[in-house]
């Protein structure tokens, strides 16, 4: 598969850019190792109806997924940084989860035996949540979760969610920014949002948009020089505008041309999706 080869190529093309344009100096941090570390973490259910999530992660690996059964959050860390140690702050129904002391004056070092890792298990509690990262891999399985709202922002990140099982409620929005990243989202309409808001910068990006679709949502999507794919389950009902610069728009499946407006033929409910892009390549497929 191509995803990651274009995902890198764009990071070199950027970093070489800049190196042309300018020179400047910064700071390097060192990264202190010493031994590995594992917290447990564990919130319980606040007394509310529900609750305010958010995650504040930097580099490493984060993993989400339902099954706490005790509670709102329950799961480890695991780390060999000791400023990294996380940190956890309950106020009311609002939960903060963040990385640590750690500050950063420069450009981090990173030694090859560097480990920051989450593995979070979320509960059943209708929540809105909020994860904030940055250069990291990111494994989310949200499926039959109660998420009323999700935003998801991040740096140059190599990420995979999917929403397994249908949300068990009505998602009023779904925000996801990006910088030059590599992106895969399955299962969208199983996430049951009014409407999506995707925006990134250059990368490649996979938004399947299979599920169960219950209701018309909006979908707007703005991305950078990248590879965008759309895919859409056969027999679902989507309306598609484009804008743009000089960007490749393939078609393939169920999907139909009408100037700069694509339709894809279905019945029921419908995505409405707008798709704005600088350059580059936009396919539209029927999965």
């Amino acid at each position: 598969m191509y995803r990651k080869p274009i995902f890198f190529f764009v990071l070199v093309l950027a970093l070489v850019t800049m190196a042309c344009s300018f020179t400047v100096n910064l700071p390097v941090n060192e990264m202190n190792v010493g031994p590995t570390q594992t917290d447990t973490i564990e919130v319980a259910a606040p007394d509310s109806t529900s609750a305010k999530v958010y995650l504040s992660f930097g580099a490493g690996e984060l993993k989400l997924s339902p099954g706490a059964d005790k509670g709102l959050i329950q799961g480890t860390a695991t780390y060999n940084v000791e400023d990294l140690k996380p940190e956890v702050d309950i106020n009311g129904s609002t939960i903060r989860v963040k990385t640590g002391q750690f500050r950063l004056s420069g450009i981090p070092r990173f030694s090859n035996d560097f480990k920051n890792e989450w593995d979070l298990e979320l509960g059943d509690t209708p929540m809105d949540l909020d994860v904030e990262a940055g250069a990291y891999k990111g494994r989310f399985d949200l499926g039959g979760l109660s998420l009323q709202s999700l935003q998801v922002s991040d740096g140059a990140s190599d990420v995979e969610l999917d929403f397994s099982e249908p949300n068990s409620v009505e998602m009023d929005e779904f925000r996801y920014s990006t910088g030059a990243s590599s992106v895969e989202l399955t299962n969208l309409a199983n996430a049951n949002f009014n409407s999506m808001v995707f925006r990134s910068g250059a990368g490649d990006y996979r938004l399947d948009f299979s599920g169960e679709l219950q209701r018309d949502a909006q979908v707007r999507i703005e991305s950078g020089i990248s590879q965008v794919v759309i895919l859409v389950p056969q027999g679902v009902s989507a309306s598609l505008r484009f804008e743009g610069g000089l960007s490749n728009i393939s078609l393939s499946g169920d999907w139909q041309k009408s100037g700069n407006q694509y339709t894809h033929s279905g019945s029921g409910a419908q995505l409405n999706i707008e798709v704005s892009m600088g350059a580059g390549n936009l396919e539209l497929r029927t999965q």
